[in-house]
């Protein structure tokens, strides 16, 4: 099986929202290969972060591919203001409506790449029949709603299975909460090949830093 980049998407929900821009500056700046933008809406998780607004308000300041995660239900009828706003990568959650496979078919349509969250008790099989539709599968390894909360280990071997269920597609394996240099090897080694990291780099003084340390326990996994 093809090696797929490492890649590494700081999450903005844990930046210092009244420096927002300089904030996306700095993690470009740092290394980051994604801007990972989450967007909650206080009904499919309990917490309420920001929307198209803000992201209009970053877009012009970094190149980066904006990497948006949508924890909002219903998600249809967002997905083409998402696009427009500058969204490079839309990921919707299996859990959020009842037409999977319409909603990749939209964002693919949008001209953006498709990806899908699965909350940690959401079973790999729901990707069965969707497959050939995505680009990323985003395995939440936290219950998603609130940054800084501790990795759940059990999905180790959920990303391991999904890995396996991708076999040689050309599809990402992204890994979002609770990711930190201790752990990245673990999530590598299970499959991974994009980690999300929010607090472990935004609460640190020196970002660069960070990214590089998270990439390199990354990277020093053995194949």
């Amino acid at each position: 099986m093809k090696t797929r980049p490492l890649l590494i998407a700081p999450s903005i929900l844990a930046a210092d929202f009244a420096r927002l821009g300089d904030e996306v500056r700095a993690i470009d700046a740092a290394g980051a290969d994604y801007i990972h933008i989450d967007v909650m809406d206080g009904h499919f998780v309990p917490n309420i972060s920001f929307g198209t607004p803000i992201m209009d308000a970053i877009r012009g300041v970094t190149k980066k591919p904006f990497d948006v995660h949508l924890m909002i239900a219903p998600v249809d009828p967002y997905l083409e203001s998402f696009a427009r706003a500058g969204a490079d990568i839309i990921t919707v959650h299996a859990e959020a409506g009842p037409h999977l496979d319409r909603s990749l078919q939209a964002i693919r349509a949008l001209g953006k790449k498709a990806g899908v969250s699965l909350n940690p008790a959401t079973p790999a099989s729901v990707l069965k029949h969707v497959l050939d539709r995505l680009d990323l599968i985003l395995v939440m390894s936290v219950n998603p709603g609130f940054g800084g909360q501790s990795f759940i280990p059990a999905m180790l071997e959920k990303i391991t299975e999904i890995r396996d269920m991708v076999g040689g597609r050309n599809i990402d394996i992204e890994v979002d909460g609770g990711i930190t240099r201790h752990n990245a090897g673990d999530v590598v080694r299970a499959g991974a090949n994009v980690l999300v990291a929010g607090s472990a780099i935004f609460k640190t003084k020196d970002y660069a830093a960070e990214i590089r340390a998270i990439r390199n326990a990354a990277t020093s996994v053995s194949a």
